[in-house]
Parts: structure tokens; sequence; C-alpha cells
């Protein structure tokens, strides 16, 4: 069953509904866009985001950041800078009862990359693993869960894992509209996708 698990308790069959979520790219989504960001000090949520996460985790949906790391592959940075700049983030979005319940990242890059971090790897968006990887460990029903991002790389990374696409237009979203593909829809900025998202989606299971 795709929307469903099997669980097997004490000789009982049950079925429990699989989880929707909503995938969310990291930078120019949910913060200020900043090149290779990784101090805390340059970490900037935009507006209303920490509210429209918020309504995301009242609602009932997994919130999942999906984020190309490459700066970690290219060297600039390490994992342990990235944990540490997520853990800011908790706590920046836990002032305002937000709460991401995932993250999911890909170090690599095929060209730049070093070591073992220079590769062709299966979770660099515009590749759909980070969000297949999610579906498994979250239990995630990807044919109704959302990819919100500012890039058309969000928007493949989205289709391809079966998921509702929607471009917002700050970052480098405005830049990349006109090369959205027919059917995706765009909003302002996270608020408003967040908004179009529960408006349009009918209540969560008990």
């Amino acid at each position: 069953m795709s929307s469903s698990n099997i669980i097997r308790q004490n000789g009982t069959v049950r079925f429990t509904p699989k989880r929707r979520a909503v995938f969310l790219d990291r930078d120019g989504t949910i913060n200020e866009e900043k090149e290779y960001l990784y101090r805390t000090e340059e970490f900037a949520l935009l507006p209303g985001v920490a509210e429209a996460i918020r309504a995301l985790n009242e609602a009932g949906f997994k919130v999942v950041v999906i984020t190309n790391q490459s700066g970690i592959g290219r060297g600039y940075y390490g994992e342990e800078a990235l944990r540490v700049l997520h853990a800011h983030m908790d706590a920046e979005l836990a002032k305002h009862g937000a709460a991401v319940d995932a993250y999911y990242f890909c170090p690599h890059h095929p060209e730049h990359g070093t070591g073992p971090y220079r590769q062709e790897c299966s979770c660099r968006k515009p590749l759909p693993g980070m969000l297949m990887t999610a579906a498994e460990d979250l239990q995630l029903d990807l044919s109704a869960s959302f990819m919100i991002g500012d890039k058309i790389s969000d928007m493949e990374a989205g289709l391809k894992a079966g998921c509702r696409p929607i471009l917002v237009r700050t970052g480098y979203g405005m830049q990349e509209e006109p090369l959205l593909p027919d059917g995706i829809e765009a909003c302002d900025d996270l608020p408003a996708a967040v908004q179009l998202i529960i408006t349009g989606c009918s209540p969560l299971p008990e």
C-alpha cells in the first residue's frame, strides 16, 4: 500500500497511514541567501518563516529540510559546522514555537569536491535522493507531500520524487521563475506557499 505502513504487533496486523511532509530548501527559502553559509552569526531567518513552519507543525505536516552543501565537499567548512548551524536554526525557530523534524544534506560535488566528496551522487538536487531517503526514514507519503524552494533544481527534485513543487520568489526565485515548467506554482515567499498548502489540503487523518 502506497499510503500506509503494515505493522504486526502481537500477531495482529494493523495499518497506519503514512505522513505528509513539506520538504524545504534552506538558503533563499528559509533564511537569507548567502553563498556557502556556515557561520551562525551570518544566519538570518526570512520574515514570517518561523510562523509558517509553526503552521505546518500545527497542521500535522512533517517539516524536512533538504539542502545541497557542496561547501563541505569543496573544503570550505566541515559537517560539524553544518550541524552547529542547524542547531542554531532550531533554536531560532523554537523562539517562535516552530520546529524542523529532520535535516538532509548533500556534501558532494562531481567536479569540485575533494576526496570522497567528489562523486556523481544520487542525493544532490535536482536528483531526488535526499527526499527518497527521508521518505523511507520517516515513513512519508511522497505523493501527498510538497517541495518548496527557490531554484529549478528544487522543483525538479520534487517532481522526480513524486511531490508537488512550489517555487518561492525569495533567494534566486525571481530569476528562476521564467524557467518554471507549466503547472508549477510560484509564491512570493514561504509564508505564502504554506498558506496555499494549508488552505488547499484536506485535514490529516486522526
